[in-house]
Parts: C-alpha cells; structure tokens; sequence
C-alpha cells in the first residue's frame, strides 16, 4: 500500500470500522478479516486492536468479555448511541468531502483536454 494511501485510510479507518460494527457486534480478529475481504488486505491485527482500544476509551462501543477457550476471555464490541452518532458524522463529513473532491479536475481528465 503506497504512503499516500495509508495516510488516507489512517484518517477514515475508525469510520470504516464503526460501520462494520453497525452491521454486527464483532471481535478484534472478526473485523480485520472482515476487512480483508473489503480489500484492505494490508490491515493487521495490532493496528485494529489499538483503534478498538481508543473507540472504547471514546465510549463509542459496549464491551461484553467473552469466556475463550484458549486463553483470557475475548472482547465482544458493540456498537452503542454514541458510536452510531460518531458513524453518523462520519458519513456527513465522508459525503461532503467525497463530493467536492469529486468535483476537483482528474489528472486523466486534464490530460485528455490537451
């Protein structure tokens, strides 16, 4: 994933995550798979879980300790009101900024006025 990527996804990573917790309560592992599969194939665990750390701490999810069979229980986050108002900002802003963006001259579209 090229620099300019991961700084674009740094900054939209924890609304990503909220809407996959607004379709499902999940664990730390469940969503970076789920990712995965949306093609974020770069995402690891280590940077999910420390996102998942400060979306608690924001009070953005509920937190239910599930008994593991191997090892100490495991997190079980749900998304909770003020996580869904967090999401529902979230899709302001990406809306907003996606259509001016959107509105801003391609470099292939430029090219071709040439």
């Amino acid at each position: 994933m090229g620099s300019q990527m991961t700084e674009m996804l740094k900054g939209t990573l924890e609304g990503i995550v909220l809407a996959i917790l607004a379709e499902r309560s999940a664990f730390g592992p469940e969503i970076t798979a789920d990712l995965r599969e949306r093609g974020f194939a770069d995402i690891t665990e280590g940077t999910i879980y420390a996102l998942l750390v400060r979306i608690e701490q924001k009070g953005l999810v509920e937190v239910e300790k599930v008994p593991s069979e191997k090892g100490p229980p495991r997190k079980l986050f749900t998304l909770n009101q003020a996580g869904r108002d967090q999401l529902a900002e979230f899709w302001t802003t990406w809306t907003f900024l996606a259509q001016r963006i959107e509105d801003l001259p391609h470099t292939d579209q430029h090219e071709e006025r040439n």
